[in-house]
């Protein structure tokens, strides 16, 4: 243990947006139950290029008695973070499609001839957007609700086929929808209907983490017992649980 400068948060202002732990070239803040918090004083240089991210000033750097930066544990971690272990495959991962500029139209064609033949729409409901949904909407009674972020559908190829099928799709983006209000609307859908079981889909990035955490809080809201679970998607197309 050594006296030098590192990060601290202030978890009070932290608002979970995680720009801190993307200017973080060293990978040592993670986002955990809606807030930013340091893995390991040794991840942190306490060089503080995360200070001027923060829109809530919540990260400041402060002289204290804290581990080394280990620069090699630092690298390590990056390669396989600790978050990733123990995580089960829900399903192969699918390969990111290349988006390659020039495609021809015959080539678009071809991809979704073949898209249609090996899948079909299975969306059940209109509309998805969560602030567009009525409540009292006659689908949602006795319905498995999908709670999905709205990049997942773009990043996960067979969402229509794993997630869609067989549940009523609410959509939103747990960065850019106001939270109070996605919230209360879950809450009142909640209070509404029967619901069977709740299945939340997000981003493995940070700001979209939060999503989770904004439908917990509403089955706690509405007094409803309804089992959830969770899938995260990588940018690459990868699901875990």
């Amino acid at each position: 243990m050594v006296m030098r400068k590192i990060i601290e948060i202030d978890e009070s202002r932290c608002n979970g947006c995680g720009q801190c732990i993307t200017a973080c070239a060293e990978g040592a803040i993670e986002l955990k139950n809606g807030k930013a918090r340091v893995i390991s004083d040794s991840f942190c240089d306490g060089l503080g290029a995360c200070l001027n991210v923060c829109p809530e000033g919540a990260l400041t750097i402060k002289e204290r008695e804290a581990k080394e930066f280990n620069e090699q544990a630092c690298q390590g971690h990056k390669k396989h973070p600790k978050g990733d272990a123990g995580r089960s495959s829900i399903s192969p991962c699918t390969s990111p499609v290349s988006l390659k500029q020039g495609t021809g139209t015959s080539e678009l064609k071809e991809n979704a001839i073949k898209s249609e033949l090996s899948s079909s729409n299975q969306l059940a409901n209109w509309p998805i957007q969560m602030r567009l949904v009525r409540p009292w909407a006659p689908y949602l009674k006795g319905a498995s609700l999908l709670i999905a972020a709205d990049c997942t559908g773009f990043a996960y190829s067979d969402i229509q086929r794993d997630f869609i099928k067989g549940r009523v799709t609410l959509v939103g983006c747990p960065k850019l929808d106001e939270k109070d209000l996605f919230t209360e609307k879950l809450v009142q859908i909640l209070q509404a209907n029967e619901i069977r079981d709740i299945t939340v889909l997000h981003m493995t990035v940070p700001c979209c983490s939060n999503l989770e955490g904004m439908v917990s809080d509403a089955v706690l809201r509405s007094g409803k017992k309804v089992p959830l679970k969770s899938f995260v998607v990588g940018i690459d197309g990868c699901l875990t649980a």
